[in-house]
């Protein structure tokens, strides 16, 4: 790497000017793929093609079509960002490592949340410099959302956003060590519906050797659509735009109107005589896919590759909260919740009742849904993993809670994110619609949260117990730190 002001390097697409921040260096909008217009918008992600001179790699690039979204009382644009930046050469990567490094360091990629319809690289909390400030080359992605990354079309190949990961995967072996980054040592990590992603990924067969360990923050290893839930949601997305349910009639239609198409797809009833809907109606988009990746881990894929699992003990509180849902919450909502998100919704009920005997209607709805778009499938995917002799299986639960929102927001979905990234000084982070609250944090939190996560990266040890079916060990997160055995042991039962 050229140590002038303006880092240079040459990757085998062509060489890349970054920028230097102190003793960091970074590399804005790099593509791993061609940029996906018209039919290749549901193609498989191709090769880019090589450019000349020294391409700027100094200012954010585009992001994946979307719509702007919020989620009521709470900022969440640090989370978000600040919607669609157009442009179609949107398959790209931002890379952070050290000014100075003699190579081989650790590598981590980071898959964004969003629901997978939003979220891109742009996003505040997902700034590198922490990482390699501590030694790390860290690669945020972007990948197709919505209609053309996730809608199972005929004719055009699924789950094309979770091929965009595995091909900027490929990227990273081919080019992460001009960066200084070790290929041999790569950790893929994600949150929320990059969370799933990357469950996804760990358990696709195409995938094996290209990352070596993962991190899943609130994903589900049981969150993927049954090919009929896609195609419900297929004929949904046709009967909007106009057009017959095929990729040649979806090829013609422009970016704006699948957007539009994606918002319109929200409330769709995916419940089946066999299956409930994963997401609780949250998202029209998943993962599509015949077998669970929970059940694909069991199998045996995946299971050479250590893993950090975990889910913060509010989850559900993001989807009620701010929307003004939580303190109005009765036991007729609760019932609800169960019966959108189990076979047995009284039996359900009992059981988080007896395990939380002071909870109030509005606790209970919360925890219910948490667990069944995060708890039971993060619980499924850990002991799939853990029951491989040998594999590396570690659990944690992020107990800090939020003040936000009169002290009613916890420790919610996404809450953890600013402290696994050391940017819970941001200011968009604070006050009283921030995420984080108008309180100030623990002031070790992050530096300790993040360097575990560092620490995992580099060792595969997290530096507590594994997870295992006798014990499944857990770190609880908080302002103190205490591993239990089997934090939620009834619930957890209640999903088998």
């Amino acid at each position: 790497m050229s140590h002038r002001s303006a880092p240079v390097v040459t990757t085998a697409q062509g060489a890349l000017r970054g920028l230097r921040r102190g003793d960091t260096a970074a590399f804005l909008n790099i593509p791993y793929a061609a940029p996906p217009h018209g039919a290749g918008r549901f193609a498989p992600p191709r090769p880019h093609e090589p450019w000349d001179g020294v391409r700027d790699a100094t200012v954010p690039g585009p992001n994946a079509p979307q719509a702007r979204r919020e989620l009521g009382d709470v900022d969440m644009s640090p989370y978000f960002g600040t919607g669609w930046s157009r442009g179609e050469d949107y398959l790209t990567v931002n890379v952070w490592t050290p000014s100075a490094h003699s190579g081989d360091l650790p590598v981590m990629v980071f898959v964004h949340g969003g629901g997978f319809v939003a979220g891109s690289t742009r996003s505040a909390l997902y700034d590198g410099s922490a990482f390699a400030r501590d030694g790390i080359v860290l690669v945020t992605l972007n990948h197709r959302l919505g209609i053309a990354g996730f809608l199972d079309l005929p004719g055009a190949p699924a789950n094309r956003g979770l091929l965009d990961v595995i091909a900027a995967l490929h990227w990273v072996q081919e080019n992460i060590a001009v960066f200084g980054g070790d290929p041999h040592n790569v950790t893929l990590f994600g949150q929320s519906a990059g969370a799933t992603v990357v469950g996804g990924v760990l358990a696709a067969p195409d995938a094996s050797g290209l990352f070596h360990r993962a991190i899943i923050q609130s994903g589900s290893g049981l969150g993927a659509f049954t090919t009929e839930q896609g195609a419900r949601v297929t004929r949904a997305a046709a009967e909007i735009l106009g057009v017959e349910p095929h990729v040649d009639a979806f090829a013609t239609i422009s970016d704006d109107r699948l957007v539009e198409a994606a918002s319109g797809l929200a409330g769709i009833d995916l419940r089946t005589d066999t299956h409930h809907d994963p997401l609780l109606g949250l998202s029209p988009l998943s993962l599509v896919l015949d077998t669970q990746p929970a059940e694909a881990v069991a199998a045996g894929l995946g299971k050479d590759v250590d893993l950090l699992i975990g889910t913060n003990a509010e989850e559900g509180n993001l989807y009620l909260v701010p929307v003004g849902k939580y303190a109005t919450s009765t036991t007729g909502d609760v019932d609800d919740a169960a019966a959108r998100s189990h076979p047995e919704p009284a039996r359900l009920v009992e059981t988080y009742r007896k395990a939380r005997p002071e909870a109030s209607s509005g606790e209970l709805r919360s925890a219910i849904m948490g667990d069944a778009l995060f708890g039971a499938g993060s619980w499924a995917l850990a002991g799939a993993h853990a029951a491989h002799p040998g594999s590396g299986t570690y659990a944690y639960e992020f107990a800090w809670r939020s003040h936000a929102l009169g002290g009613e927001l916890g420790a919610t979905h996404a809450v953890e994110l600013p402290f696994v990234f050391d940017v819970a000084h941001l200011p968009g982070l604070h006050g009283p619609t921030g995420l984080l609250g108008p309180d100030k944090p623990p002031a070790d939190l992050a530096a300790r949260m993040h360097e575990v996560w560092v620490r995992f990266a580099r060792t595969g040890d997290p530096g507590w117990d594994p997870y295992d079916a006798e014990r499944r060990a857990t770190m609880r997160i908080d302002a103190e730190w205490t591993q239990v055995d089997d934090p939620r042991s009834q619930e957890r039962q209640a999903w088998h």
